[in-house]
């Protein structure tokens, strides 16, 4: 087997259809135009329209060999969530890879942080990422198999797995019990022939991100608490989604 036929192998994802909440900006754009370079098709879930619109028609210009479809809704409310669902019914049967990408922050001082800010974070970080995966279930089990499991990929955070408050403290909590949320789905749905793995980044250039990296000083000083001494890149969630959503 050539190197060529190997990759093909592992990473042609033609066939396959995603759904990736979140998927028309920051890492979730990486991701949706990752999966779609591969030959999935993908069909992209965000609260604003014109995100959605916009990528979808980004993607289209460079002819994909699958189909690619947008869908709007807010999946912090339980019936904006049972909407999208009847939606993604209508567009397919099953789903191979679905991607919880979407998330929202929320930044203040100890002592001055809002009550209203863990519900709105933890609204569509946590229970709205719980309430879709749940109900798109039989679609993930249709096509699934040992030799071709289904995927389901979780955005977690560092700030999730190490003590980084830095006063987002419902969005690293959100982020905690992300984690938590996807050992527990892991052990539970091996058996139905769905693996289930959480990304964990650091820092990356994005609309969330803009208010700490928005001067190079800024920039400089994130880099610096970074091992590596940068911040995320585009490949690096490429690679790793392959590397999670191949075959």
């Amino acid at each position: 087997m050539t190197k060529n036929d190997l990759i093909k192998k592992l990473f042609n994802l033609k066939g396959k259809t995603a759904v990736i909440t979140g998927g028309g900006t920051g890492l979730g754009l990486i991701m949706t135009e990752t999966l779609a370079k591969f030959g999935a098709n993908v069909i992209i879930i965000s609260r604003k329209k014109e995100n959605v619109f916009e990528t979808k028609n980004k993607i289209l210009s460079t002819k994909p060999q699958g189909f690619i479809h947008g869908i709007t809704g807010d999946l912090s409310q339980e019936s904006e969530i049972s909407t999208v669902i009847s939606k993604i019914k209508n567009i397919t049967g099953s789903i191979d890879i679905l991607i919880n990408n979407s998330g929202v922050s929320w930044g203040s001082k100890l002592g001055n942080f809002p009550y209203s800010a863990w519900n709105k974070v933890f609204s569509l970080n946590v229970t709205g990422l719980f309430h879709l995966t749940q109900n798109l279930l039989p679609l993930l089990e249709r096509n699934a198999s040992i030799e071709n499991p289904s995927k389901i990929l979780n955005l977690g955070s560092v700030m999730g797995s190490s003590p980084f408050g830095d006063g987002a403290y419902s969005y690293s909590a959100s982020k905690s019990a992300v984690h938590h949320l996807t050992r527990i789905l892991a052990k539970e749905l091996a058996k139905k022939k769905i693996t289930v793995n959480a990304f964990a980044p650091g820092p990356f250039a994005s609309k969330m991100t803009d208010f700490a990296l928005n001067s190079d000083q800024k920039k400089d000083s994130v880099s610096n608490g970074v091992p590596l001494g940068r911040i995320g890149c585009y490949n690096d969630i490429a690679a790793a989604t392959l590397l999670i959503c191949g075959s």
